[in-house]
């Protein structure tokens, strides 16, 4: 057995609240011993995409603001943390998925690269799409493959990860109250198909009353769901095994499907 403590969450959009729900959040990994924890998507400043014209200077300060974040990660350490945050990298706005450690700092390990471009989430008018590579990454000692928010679509890419090896599929949202149930079936096919745990956090609505739907999930490899959050539990956490993943492997529908 190899064990792996997990925690995700949901973190409110009201910034007034979200000091002291980062706070309780700290307080939970360290009495929890959390090894490994997932953010929401983008979750240091405002929604950018809820308006469909492209401001550079919401742009610029949401930039600035997840900067100023970046040292807080290490209140969550020893964990490592998992999230996306949006960078200028040349010419190109991308959303950035990374992971904070102890052992190596902060690395960008995937850039988000299927975008939606409907009400509230005007993706494609902020940012760019990434490259297309789908690479797992050592966290933690876990082989994780990121799909951030839309991403967790293309359960080809999801299929990938577990051929690849894959233990731990992480899935950061900013998803709203209506979808929640489709969601949950999303994570839940990413898993089976690739034999992975399916781990994510999201957004939730706080006093402001916005859209944002919570329920982060912890999913086994068989899509039996382990944990979820809400309003009442913002913070989950479970012990997962990473044997349990690589066995999976060798079972139905992986095996069959290759």
């Amino acid at each position: 057995m190899r064990p792996l403590h997990v925690t995700v969450c949901e973190l409110p959009d009201d910034r007034a609240q979200f000091q002291n729900a980062w706070a309780a959040l700290v307080d939970h990994v360290r009495t929890s011993a959390s090894q490994l924890v997932l953010l929401p998507e983008m979750p240091f400043a405002p929604w950018l995409a809820a308006s469909p014209e492209f401001d550079a200077s919401a742009w610029d300060a949401a930039v600035a603001e997840h900067d100023a974040w970046l040292p807080r990660l290490a209140d969550l350490a020893p964990a490592a943390v998992i999230g996306s945050r949006p960078v200028t990298r040349g010419s190109l706005r991308l959303n950035e998925g990374f992971v904070r450690d102890t052992a190596h700092g902060y690395r960008a390990v995937h850039d988000k690269r299927f975008l939606p471009d409907e009400d509230g989430y005007w993706e494609a008018k902020w940012y760019s799409p990434g490259d297309g590579r789908f690479e797992l990454a050592a966290i933690a000692g876990a082989q994780v493959g990121m799909l951030v928010c839309t991403e967790l679509w293309s359960l080809g890419h999801a299929q990938e990860y577990g051929r690849k090896g894959g233990e731990v599929i992480v899935t950061p949202r900013a998803t709203g109250k209506p979808t929640v149930e489709k969601w949950l079936v999303g994570g839940k096919a990413a898993a089976i198909v690739s034999g992975a745990f399916s781990l994510s956090s999201n957004w939730t609505a706080g006093d402001t009353g916005g859209d944002f739907g919570g329920a982060g999930w912890i999913i086994d490899p068989d899509g039996r769901e382990l944990a979820r959050t809400s309003r009442a539990r913002p913070f989950q956490t479970a012990t997962i095994d990473l044997d349990a993943a690589v066995a999976a492997k060798q079972t139905y529908p992986r095996y069959a499907v290759r």
